[in-house]
């Protein structure tokens, strides 16, 4: 199954600024920063992330619902939107 471009710019967006967050924690870590601050912005680094791979999946099945040549295996997605639990 693949997923339309327009569709998943959202996602995409999400993730390339996760992905600038997740710089900054390594660059916190780098420099010393406490503790505490690295694991409140590493926490968001991975809320983030676990947005993008829920939106990912949602997008899918929705797609896979309202197209009715789908041979898209649902309990293979059921596993993947799983292991993102």
């Amino acid at each position: 199954m693949e997923l339309d471009p327009t569709d998943i710019k959202p996602i995409i967006t999400r993730m390339k600024r996760a992905h600038g967050h997740l710089g900054s924690v390594i660059r916190m870590m780098e420099e010393g920063a406490d503790c505490e601050s690295v694991l409140t912005q590493l926490a968001a680094v991975n809320k983030a992330l676990a947005r993008a791979g829920f939106a990912v999946v949602a997008t899918g099945l929705q797609h896979c619902l309202t197209d009715e040549d789908s041979d898209v295996d649902v309990a293979k997605m059921e596993k993947l939107f799983l292991a993102l639990a």
